[in-house]
Parts: structure tokens; sequence; C-alpha cells
């Protein structure tokens, strides 16, 4: 794996985390970066799946497809079996079996990459999207920006907001841009720009800027697909940048590379246990940073057994279907 990504993964889930700490901080302000975590993640799935080696075929997509979504199915299942015994979640009428366990979850994130698997598997198979992903991007976009003009609610700022279905058209653009990266690995990575640094800065100001501008001013709420625009340039930047030192951070202190690996090898465990340990602790009213430090640690182990438990699952199957394999040869 190219080491950079492996950071920028333990990143995301580390933002994501901090966006979810609310009460936490002594100012709710420094909860965030969620969003930023999300379109990482999203751009380092298209980055890791770029290589499809299925057929272009609805057994090739099945296939590939299905291991997909095995891959995310039994952290959520498991988590969500716990949650439910320990009488955090509950099947009422509203929020059925179907909605718990399949679709869409309680997880955001789940129920978005589980749609956008679908289009990014045709795009990277089919060699005329494959091979013009800016100009598959840039259509995608105006798309994106035809239904915020004719048919998106701007009367208030919300346009960042994960649970709606707009925000799919900038984590679908996030993936391709990820594929981007990796059809141009050779060309981009360690060759860095003295800029390329200063500019992330930049957009991340400018970024954050945007959104407490858009939030705190109703009245330019018309203007709100400006903060899309300055999170994915941010994106870009935060992939340029760290391609660019990808050499150097694998020259990292060994104790520190260990901690990014753990953290990257368990991000959507820490994902799918955070919500109901970071209200836990939440109601305890420990002061910062006693809560920060209980929190922090409880999701970590919590994600780290998941891992193992899940871990266990995956090996019994795959050991199964090699089996079954064999016999019928």
């Amino acid at each position: 794996m190219v080491y950079y990504i492996t950071v920028l993964r333990a990143l995301a889930a580390c933002l994501i985390t901090n966006a979810h700490y609310e009460g936490i901080y002594p100012s709710d302000i420094i909860a965030n970066g969620g969003l930023i975590g999300d379109v990482l993640f999203f751009a380092i799935s298209g980055f890791c799946l770029y290589n499809i080696k299925n057929q272009l075929s609805p057994k090739g997509f099945a296939s590939w497809y299905g291991k997909r979504l095995w891959r995310i199915a039994p952290p959520i299942w498991i988590i969500t079996i716990v949650y439910m015994l320990l009488g955090f979640y509950k099947i009422d009428g509203k929020n059925g079996l179907f909605w718990w366990y399949f679709y869409p979850t309680y997880y955001h994130f789940v129920a978005s990459i589980i749609v956008l698997y679908i289009p990014y598997f045709f795009i990277i198979k089919i060699d005329a999207c494959r091979k013009h992903i800016p100009l598959l991007m840039s259509i995608i976009g105006v798309v994106w920006l035809f239904v915020y003009l004719f048919a998106y609610d701007k009367s208030y700022y919300h346009i960042d907001t994960v649970r709606e279905p707009m925000i799919r058209f900038l984590f679908l653009e996030s993936m391709l841009l990820g594929a981007w990266f990796r059809q141009n690995d050779d060309l981009i990575r360690n060759k860095r720009k003295w800029w390329d640094w200063p500019l992330t800065v930049v957009l991340l100001i400018a970024y954050f800027g945007s959104k407490l501008l858009f939030s705190r001013r109703p009245s330019l709420s018309s203007f709100q697909f400006i903060n899309q625009l300055a999170i994915f340039m941010l994106l870009y930047s935060i992939f340029k940048a760290f391609s660019g030192i990808d050499k150097s951070l694998e020259c990292l202190p060994a104790w520190l590379k260990s901690t990014v690996s753990f953290i990257s090898k368990i991000t959507l465990e820490i994902y799918a246990v955070q919500y109901v340990i970071i209200d836990v602790v939440r109601e305890r009213g420990f002061a910062f940073p006693l809560n920060w430090i209980c929190i922090t640690a409880a999701i970590l182990v919590a994600a780290f057994i998941l891992h193992l438990l899940c871990k266990g699952i995956y090996c019994t199957t795959d050991h199964i279907i090699l089996q079954l394999r064999r016999e019928k040869q």
C-alpha cells in the first residue's frame, strides 16, 4: 500500500471522530472537520479500488459488489446487535429491521458507499470513462450545479448535511478524484512543490470560513455551493500535499507509524462504535480533558475488539469458500 494513503485514512478517522465530540471540548468550534474526513474516506476508497479485476458483466459486478458489501456488513451488524441488546438502538415503526441492518442503516457513510460503489464500478471498468475521469467529473459537476440551481432548497444553509442525497455528488466526485490520483500515481507521488502545503492551509481556512459565513448569514444561503467547491479543492490539495511527501512519511519513527497503521486498520470499526460511547461518556459530566481521554480510549478499545471479531468472521468465511471451491474441483 502507498503509505500516504495509510496516513490519510488514519487522519480521516480522527477528523470524523473529532467532529462528533460536541459538548466535550471547552468550545464546540473545536469539534469540527467531519466532512473533510468523509471526503478523504471516499477519495481513499476510489484510490484503493481503482484496479478492479472482475469482468464487466452482471456476474463480474455481482461478485465485486458482493465482496465490497461483505467487508462492510459484519462490523455494522455486530455493533448494531450489541447496541440493541444494551438498549441504545431500538426497532420501531419508523426504523425497522431492514433500515437498521441493510439500508440505509444508522451510518450515513454505509448508506452512501453502497450506493456509490455501483456507478464507480462501471466508470472504472468502461474504458471510455476510465480514460477521461476529469471530463466525467466535469459532467457530474454540471449535473450537480443544475440540480442545485433548479431543485435544491437554498433558503437555508444545509449543503454539507451528510444525510441528504445532495451530498452524494460530492462523495462520488471524491471517489473519482482518488481514482485519478491512483491513475497518475507515478507522475504525482513524491513530486512535491513548495506551494503544496501553504495552498492547503489557505484552502482549509477558505473552507471553514465559508462554512462559518453561510451558517451565520442566512441572506447568503443562495451561494452555499461555494462551500462544496472549497472542500473539493481542499481535498485535491490535501492529496497532492501528502502524496508529495510519501517517501518522508515512510521515514517516520516506528512508534508513530505503528500508531498510524493501527488506527488505519480499524477505521470502519472506529466509525461504527463511537456514537453511543460518546453519548454515554458525555452524560457522565466529566470535565475536559478527562472526558476526551475516556471517550477516545473507550472508542479505540471497542473498535479493536470489533475488528478482531470481524477478522475471525472473514477468516472463517474465506476458509469455507476455499474448501467449497476445492471440493468442486
